[in-house]
């Protein structure tokens, strides 16, 4: 894939040389899986080795990851310095992530703090919530913020406290609101073809190099059923 292509399609937002922060695709693998499409990671290793006319192999950290049909800000480290930091951020609940989800119904409250304990089934890649105390399960907690409704739909956003795999998502359908389009968790209310309303609107952190906290944004595509709300609507919040 040439350079220019690569660039229109995974806008860099910001770049320096120890972070790159893209917007990912939807329906782009994070990193490298059974499916052979290609990913994320490989796709960005590929443009800096291109850019930067470097030999041999690119270092590349992943910082956090985004399932394979949602979409947003992703921040991936280019030294293994920034990738030690930066993951002892995630690790201290430091590094920020806030996401957009519109969700079928209405939360019962207009804002709160979601607590599950998930379990998940590597051999189906499905997560489900399940008692305190079960084997192997995790605790997950995010905080939502009710913006608006339409169409049967609530807007949300999502600030995670945990990244457990598929957390929002299931999170949601187990309080009876999955997110629209969500062909694995959606209770047979998403319909085929349509695509999870679920994007990663803002990542912030501290630099790893420097004294300084970077914030970047995201907007979600203005498709359905993202065009129901004003844009300012979608905006995220000021960065905590």
């Amino acid at each position: 894939m040439a350079d220019a292509v690569r660039r229109r399609e995974i806008p860099v937002l910001y770049e320096d040389n120890h972070v790159l922060v893209v917007v990912k695709p939807v329906n782009m693998p994070t990193q490298e899986d059974e499916s052979g499409d290609l990913d994320l990671l490989t796709a960005l290793k590929e443009d800096l080795k291109l850019r930067h006319n470097k030999p041999g192999n690119v270092f590349l950290g992943l910082v956090h990851r985004l399932d394979r049909p949602v979409g947003g800000a992703m921040v991936f480290a280019k030294t293994s310095k920034a990738a030690s930091r930066l993951a002892d951020e995630v690790r201290t609940r430091g590094f920020g992530k806030s996401y957009l989800a519109a969700i079928h119904g209405k939360p019962e409250r207009v804002a709160g703090r979601l607590v599950h304990h998930l379990l998940k089934d590597s051999q189906t890649n499905t997560v489900s919530a399940v008692p305190a105390g079960t084997p192997g399960a995790k605790e997950a907690i995010l905080d939502y913020e009710t913006l608006g409704q339409a169409d049967d739909l609530s807007l949300v956003r999502v600030k995670l406290l945990t990244g457990r795999s598929h957390q929002i998502r299931v999170q949601f359908a187990a309080v009876g609101c999955p997110l629209y389009g969500d062909q694995r968790y959606g209770a047979g209310k998403a319909r085929p073809g349509q695509q999870i309303a679920l994007w990663s609107a803002q990542v912030s952190f501290a630099h790893p190099t420097r004294a300084e906290r970077l914030s970047f944004d995201s907007p979600p595509p203005p498709a359905y059923p993202w065009n129901l709300w004003p844009e300012q609507t979608l905006r995220p919040a000021a960065t905590e």
